[in-house]
């Protein structure tokens, strides 16, 4: 999330052109699911932009960026960890698998079976959705995605789950105090990190398996 439209629309094709970039460079399939979290971040700007003009309301936008942010992330991340981390650390990593896997579930229940919507609040946009038990939940998710990078055994993701813990809670509080909306800027930081674990130039042939 941004602060305007602009800054969505802004911030969210930067974000997908880095995810281009990290696609192109990446030379093993198993590494493609990560590679790409840039694109569905970027995506997940662009549609956001759309709810600020639209002045939030639940239309097909809102529901977009919700299957995105709540069942899709939580499912991905932890996927993209396992398919990409080294072959000892790929029994520990079942684990926040399970509790994305668990977690995707019932926020799809949620989706499928109540409203949401969105919400303008000063320099942010606010989601609204019935979940019930939502302490459970947030801690499935959290051992989802930050738990699964902090387990994945490679340094580069490592340092990505320290700067998505502690960004969590920045943005979380700024967001709060409907101060300004800096996701934006958390997801730019995680997309560079990634581009950075991608290895320089275009591969020399195909994707290799391996």
């Amino acid at each position: 999330m941004c602060w305007s439209a602009t800054a969505d629309l802004v911030a969210g094709t930067g974000i997908a052109a880095v995810g281009v970039v990290c696609v192109a460079r990446t030379r093993r399939v198993r590494d493609l699911p990560l590679a790409a979290l840039p694109l569905l971040l970027g995506a997940h700007q662009i549609i956001e932009s759309a709810i600020w003009r639209s002045g939030g309301g639940s239309g097909p936008a809102v529901l977009a960026w919700a299957v995105i942010a709540l069942p899709l992330l939580p499912l991905w991340i932890p996927l993209g960890v396992l398919c990409a981390a080294p072959p000892r650390a790929r029994r520990r990593l079942l684990v926040p698998l399970a509790a994305g896997i668990v977690t995707a579930a019932l926020l799809a229940y949620c989706l499928a079976t109540r409203p949401v919507s969105a919400v303008i609040r000063g320099h942010t946009l606010g989601y609204a959705l019935d979940v019930p038990r939502s302490g459970p939940l947030v801690a499935g998710y959290l051992l989802a995605t930050v738990g699964a990078l902090l387990l994945s055994g490679d340094r580069l993701l490592r340092a990505l789950g320290v700067l998505a813990a502690v960004g969590s809670v920045v943005c979380a509080a700024l967001w709060r105090l409907e101060f300004v909306s800096t996701w934006c800027a958390f997801a730019a930081l995680c997309s560079v990190v990634l581009l950075c674990r991608t290895r320089s130039g275009p591969a020399p042939g195909p994707v290799s398996p391996a």
